[in-house]
């Protein structure tokens, strides 16, 4: 069955455009046409549906928690509510149960073809204990066999793993590389050198940019300045007005080249519901407002959603409208190696679309071809 959209803008990954009617038949996107009559006229803007690669919770379900498929459905059917029509669920730092049955749960839900879940990301445990935030201590630990046999699974989709190049070889960092797992730097204390070596190894990702890794100082560039010099690395970037002053997100922007910034939430269990606290991995988590602190009073993640995500930035910072959509949509899938499927509103493409407002809000989400939010 064909469906004929006809928004106010269709933006789609490239250019803008105004009267133009997206054409979308069994999930695709059929092409970009000028309109006959017989479209379903909509207000707002088109563009291509959100990308999250980090994702650790949302609607109550928090991934560590419950690694089921369960949550992972809970987890797309809120995210999508604000734009995201693809993700990576994130598990963060847990024993090698708890990592066997994530993988379990998402290679299920691949297999089962759930709209939206395209993979998995392991936010270690093979971190730096300076850095390791809200990370239980008592879990992070050496790369070993059993991690590498979960790594190496290729029932997971896309698979991306944060880990700390000092608590990593640059031999295991390649070996990761060559079993198609996207190496992310991160929750690292690293020195600018062992994070070039990273780098040079295969490591081609930083997750959170700024947050949980070592700083750019004068005679240590540490991890930020090796990242934000690195010409070939993509940085995760959380834009909800507390893990990263503007400033310095514009500095992130104006230093990488254009296509290297992806938009990220690091989300929780409580967006998309009115919970005020939560338990993870030990910590009492309490929410103020969208901020989320430990007992101890660190960020414990975000309550940030995608669609807010691109408001954030483009509210706070130099980032156009149109580069603010890219970092949401057709960077992460580049990042991901699915820019031949994702990313944009092309011949060819899923169907995956999102509807803004004037606010850029989400008024639509649009799963492969199939309106999941309205």
């Amino acid at each position: 069955m064909q469906t004929r959209y006809l928004p106010q803008r269709v933006f789609d990954g490239q250019t803008m455009h105004q009267n133009t009617a997206v054409v979308v038949e069994n999930g695709k996107i059929v092409g970009l046409q000028a309109p006959t009559g017989d479209e379903v006229v909509l207000a707002g803007l088109l563009a291509p549906g959100y990308i999250d690669i980090q994702v650790n919770g949302g609607g109550g379900a928090l991934f560590n928690a419950t690694p089921t498929e369960a949550a992972l459905q809970q987890m797309i059917k809120t995210h999508s509510q604000y734009g995201t029509t693809a993700m990576l669920p994130t598990l963060i730092t847990d024993s090698v149960a708890v990592m066997d049955k994530a993988a379990d749960a998402i290679a299920r839900v691949i297999a089962d073809k759930l709209p939206g879940i395209i993979g998995v990301h392991f936010e270690g445990p093979h971190l730096s204990v300076e850095k390791r935030g809200v990370h239980s201590t008592d879990h992070i630990r050496p790369l070993t066999e059993q991690e590498k046999a979960i790594f190496a699974r290729d029932d997971l989709g896309v698979k991306v793993v944060t880990l700390a190049p000092e608590n990593v070889s640059c031999e295991d960092i390649k070996y990761l590389t060559e079993v198609g797992v996207k190496v992310c730097l991160g929750h690292t204390n690293a020195s600018y050198e062992q994070t070039k070596k990273a780098l040079a190894a295969g490591a081609d990702g930083f997750t959170h940019l700024y947050n949980a890794m070592s700083p750019f100082t004068s005679r240590e560039p540490g991890v930020v300045g090796a990242a934000l010099e690195d010409k070939n690395s993509w940085c995760g970037i959380i834009i909800d007005g507390h893990h990263v002053h503007p400033a310095a997100a514009q500095v992130a922007f104006d230093a990488k080249p254009k296509g290297k910034m992806i938009l990220v939430t690091d989300a929780m269990s409580p967006v998309g519901t009115d919970a005020t606290e939560f338990e993870l991995l030990g910590h009492h988590v309490t929410r103020t407002g969208d901020r989320l602190n430990s007992q101890t009073g660190q960020l414990a993640g975000s309550c940030l959603d995608m669609a807010a995500a691109v408001k954030n930035t483009v509210a706070t910072t130099d980032v156009s409208l149109e580069e603010a959509l890219r970092m949401a949509a057709l960077y992460p899938a580049e990042y991901l190696g699915l820019d031949n499927q994702l990313g944009k509103i092309a011949p060819g493409y899923q169907a995956d679309l999102v509807l803004l407002d004037d606010e850029l809000g989400l008024s639509q989400c649009i799963i492969n071809g199939n309106v999941v939010h309205c």
